[in-house]
């Protein structure tokens, strides 16, 4: 996938390089003269908002193994787009309180967000203002850790956020959630910010700390549904205007500036099926309208069980694997989800969803065309305004590149007309600037280069970015035997120089001990594929008694390797870390452990380091360099860390 194209510079309303909205259907086919990649539209003058459909609901599965959305329409449909004031209860239209009675209520997030126009000047300085992170505020309920941001400081209260929420959600929150409630509101208080949020310190469901999670994930789906009820009011209110007043002339009228250039705003993109069916329950249940189609084939393409699998009692395996792996785990899913007046509705054709969920594998092969080379139709990715990545750790043990050519096609312009007057289109999405309000919310349980680039380079929101920050304590406690640990610096003065280092590090320093090595057993650990791919080859070159096991090794091999290594007859195992998050294998066998650069995830140092165990004299040995400090503080606390990377000495022993 190529970079993405940049944008061109902003203006202001009104610009002249801003395509003008046609008064009439002439004017707007001179006006597609003037600006071809400007979709097409038959009537300028048309007040439907929304593709409609009078086709059954068919649900296909393609031949890579998703479902194939396809178009759906019934009675509730037209019922939902034809009510003018369908979104809610009386009091969401005129409330004499505190709360947000209209959309025109400046002091609501939602209308405060989307109305701001951008200038040519702000555009050009907001990369600048967000790369600085100037205030903090504590972090609820998370132990060390606080959140920092930039731009104006938020308030630390949230009690007042409900306020800023459609009646009808909110009295179903109160029911649904009572008590739990409270403990939602720190995070939906950030989401509500409409600012991009990293939260690289979220313990997932599988680390047996179900109330984080729950209450991060019920946060974020509170929000994304909260901004859909937002965005259908102001549309279905504006269509009745425009019912009630066909001759209204609305080129000059900015209240009818509602839309985007297709109708899905919300995309959740996370690794596993089992994921996503746990985004959809809870979805539902938040939700208070009633969901009964297509829940059939969701169930028998997800899982029918409401419960998690629970942890096996006698297992061999960490509790958490069981527990992440416990679900349907294909990484191939794409469907869109429809909110209407009534129901909540599965499958939904791409272009009348509200909701997309997918993995970044099924949209990455969405954008690509598919593997029988259909045409490209990514389209729907265009008005995207909220994007919430979760479970990023787990994709990064996937295919990062997919994750990142998704972000880099997401609010272009579109290719072909899709059903939305051009009068309507809010003005930023003319000026493509549409990438600087999108909100993206980044979640893992740590954080990694990766995760950070695509922060720092794909995250352009006007409001600002948070982010947490976390002092970590560590996880040499949890190692059972008496090993000492000595870990060798290497020195990188660049991140692109760094594997080139690290390699020749090994190759001149600590290979030639290990070759004059009589005695077996060494467990060679390795993070990335791309080592382990260059590892192998220098062992070959060296004709190493060795063997390995990787990711994508089969499992007669790896039976092989490992009975190998346990025996003596190798003297290497090569390993990778990918192949232990999918196994988590406990090799027998291992006298040495050379660690030749650290895990991402903290959790699998002590499984390494306790497979020491059955050794007589165990021996380990790590190579670091200045730039694995965000690894290297998981795993020795931040503290250790910091003098590690900053000492002028380059051997450390830790017992």
């Amino acid at each position: 996938m190529g970079k993405r194209k940049s944008m061109p510079s902003a203006t202001a309303r009104g610009a002249k390089s801003r395509p003008k909205r046609p008064r009439s259907a002439k004017q707007g086919a001179e006006l597609r003269e003037e600006n071809p990649q400007l979709p097409e539209h038959d009537d300028a003058e048309t007040v439907d908002t929304e593709p409609r459909a009078a086709e059954t609901v068919q649900h296909e599965k393609e031949s890579n193994g998703g479902f194939q959305a396809v178009v759906q329409g019934d009675e509730d449909d037209t019922e939902d787009d034809l009510d003018a004031s369908s979104g809610d209860d009386p009091g969401d239209t005129i409330n004499k309180g505190n709360n947000c009675f209209d959309e025109t209520e400046t002091s609501c997030s939602f209308h405060r967000h989307v109305s701001r126009v951008l200038t040519n000047e702000e555009v050009k300085a907001l990369i600048k203002q967000n790369s600085k992170f100037k205030w903090e505020i504590p972090a609820v309920d998370i132990p060390r850790s606080k959140w920092v941001g930039t731009g104006e400081k938020m308030q630390e209260g949230c009690d007042d956020h409900l306020d800023d929420v459609k009646g009808k959600l909110r009295d179903h929150w109160q029911h649904t959630l009572s008590d739990h409630l409270n403990s939602r509101m720190s995070f939906f208080s950030l989401c509500n910010s409409y600012r991009d949020i990293m939260h690289c310190n979220k313990k997932p469901f599988y680390l047996k700390r179900n109330g984080v999670d729950s209450s991060t994930m019920d946060a974020y789906i509170m929000h994304a549904l909260n901004h859909v009820h937002r965005t259908r009011d102001v549309v279905i209110r504006n269509d009745a205007k425009l019912r009630n007043d066909a001759n209204r002339d609305i080129s000059d009228d900015n209240t009818y500036l509602d839309q985007g250039f297709t109708r899905p705003k919300v995309l959740f993109l996370l690794p596993l099926k089992s994921f996503a069916r746990r985004i959809v329950k809870r979805l539902i249940q938040l939700s208070p309208l009633q969901q009964k189609n297509a829940m059939g084939p969701f169930k028998k393409e997800f899982g029918e069980s409401d419960d998690e699998m629970e942890v096996p009692e006698h297992g061999t395996k960490p509790a958490d694997f069981d527990l992440l792996f416990s679900g349907d785990i294909d990484d191939h899913f794409l469907f869109g989800i429809k909110l209407t007046k009534k129901s909540i509705k599965l499958y939904s054709n791409f272009y009348s969803s509200d909701i997309i969920i997918a993995s970044p594998l099924a949209l990455k092969r969405k954008i690509d065309g598919g593997e029988h080379g259909k045409e490209k139709d990514f389209d729907f990715l265009s008005s995207i305004e909220i994007v919430v990545v979760d479970h990023a750790d787990v994709i990064s043990m996937q295919n990062w590149a997919h994750l990142e050519a998704v972000f880099e096609q997401l609010n272009h312009l579109p290719s072909k007309e899709h059903g939305t007057n051009v009068m309507r289109i809010r003005p930023w999405y003319l000026d493509q600037h549409a990438q600087y309000y999108r909100q993206t919310i980044l979640l893992s349980s740590y954080l990694t280069p990766e995760i950070n680039a695509l922060f720092n380079g794909l995250c352009f929101n006007y409001e600002g970015k948070i982010k947490m920050v976390t002092e970590h304590a560590g996880v040499l406690p949890k190692i059972q035997l008496e090993a000492r640990q000595v870990y060798e610096r290497f020195d990188a003065s660049s991140i692109a120089e760094a594997d080139d280092a690290r390699f020749d590090y090994f190759c001149n320093k600590v290979y030639p001990k290990i070759q004059d090595l009589d005695e077996g057993g060494l467990l060679l650990f390795v993070s990335s594929y791309f080592e382990y791919i260059r590892i192998k080859n220098f062992l070959k070159s060296k004709e190493a008694s060795f063997c390995r096991i990787g990711e994508a090794t089969s499992q007669q091999d790896i039976s092989r390797s490992r009975l190998w290594f346990f025996e003596g007859k190798k003297k290497i195992l090569l390993y990778s870390e990918r192949s232990h998050f999918y196994h988590r294998y406990k090799i027998r066998g291992t006298n040495h452990l050379l660690i030749y650069s650290l895990p991402g995830r903290k959790e699998f140092y002590p499984e390494l380091v306790n497979m020491l165990g059955e050794s007589e004299n165990p021996k380990c040995n790590v190579l670091f360099s200045r730039l694995d400090l965000l690894k290297l503080e998981r795993i020795i606390g931040t503290s250790s860390a910091r003098r590690l990377v900053s000492s002028d000495k380059s051997m450390f022993v830790f017992c």
